[in-house]
């Protein structure tokens, strides 16, 4: 397999194009931004951020990486790679993807991992820069870069692929930077989504809200699916990383985390609804 990293970058300033000088990035109007030396670029201007350090912290990051490294969300990104990558043998051009609130970078790098028929350019973009630490320590081959959802420095009409996985979709930015008939691939937890473990660490579980219907706008539905197993947790450490790289560990009560602290062994259902969405026509 090849993987190129994606270069089809935006100032977030101004949206114009970035040129890689070799040691910074610039637009023709001279922002300028430096690479880290951990080798993730910082495209999420001070103004801005609506914190000093937003998104995961990095003792989240830190859980995320070691529960999904571990394999227990495999069939998941199995589901994903098989809805990102269909009926592309053969494509002469690289695959353009971004992962948007990629994480530590588990699903790109699974998604590289699991493609041997083609090119892939692929960019993961998360608004921690914690996040973006970790994956560019963990895989040099895709672009990382610290940004925000709601201003994607990416060029418009450069994607092939968008992922969205368990994170927040911004649908006009998501339909700008795809090109016609390109796919977004949305991820989020079903009903029954850890609710063994939310059982446990609240008084009582809130009812569902029922999921949006029809496309948003720029988007046709192309195909839905529900990925659902049980895992089997066996010590107090991975349950205490499943529920730290969650928002629950901030939303239980005190009572409740002490709860989860107790646990021993844990049997959890994973469903996880996907859904691949078109790009329409401009």
């Amino acid at each position: 397999m090849i993987i190129d990293a994606f270069n089809a970058l935006a100032c977030p300033m101004d949206g114009q194009a970035l040129a890689d000088s070799g040691s910074c990035w610039q637009c023709p109007a001279g922002h300028s931004f430096d690479m880290a030396r951990q080798g993730y670029l910082h495209l999420l201007p001070v103004q801005k951020k609506r914190s000093l350090d937003p998104g995961d912290s990095r003792e989240m990051v830190a859980a995320r990486r070691r529960f999904l490294n571990a394999g227990y969300y495999r069939p998941v990104a199995e589901a994903v790679n098989a809805a990102a990558l269909p009926c592309t043998t053969g494509k002469a051009a690289p695959l353009a993807c971004l992962d948007a609130g990629c994480g530590e970078g588990y699903y790109l790098r699974e998604l590289a991992q699991g493609n041997t028929d083609i090119r892939l350019s692929l960019v993961g973009l998360d608004i921690s820069k914690w996040a973006a630490l970790a994956a560019a320590k963990q895989d040099k081959r895709p672009r990382w870069v610290v940004g925000s959802n709601a201003n994607i420095p990416v060029l418009a009409g450069t994607l092939d692929r968008v992922l969205c996985l368990f994170g927040f979709p911004v649908y006009a930015e998501f339909a700008r930077v795809l090109k016609s008939g390109g796919i977004l691939i949305r991820a989020d937890a079903g009903p029954n989504h850890l609710r063994e473990l939310r059982e446990i660490i609240y008084p009582a579980l809130k009812p569902e809200k029922p999921p949006a219907s029809g496309a948003p706008d720029g988007f046709s539905i192309v195909g839905t699916e529900t990925v659902c197993y049980q895992l089997t947790l066996e010590t107090p450490e991975v349950i205490a990383d499943l529920l730290a790289m969650t928002p629950h560990l901030y939303r239980a009560s005190p009572e409740g985390r002490e709860r989860a602290s107790q646990l021993h062994k844990l049997t959890v259902t994973v469903e996880v609804n996907l859904m691949r969405l078109q790009r329409l026509a401009r």
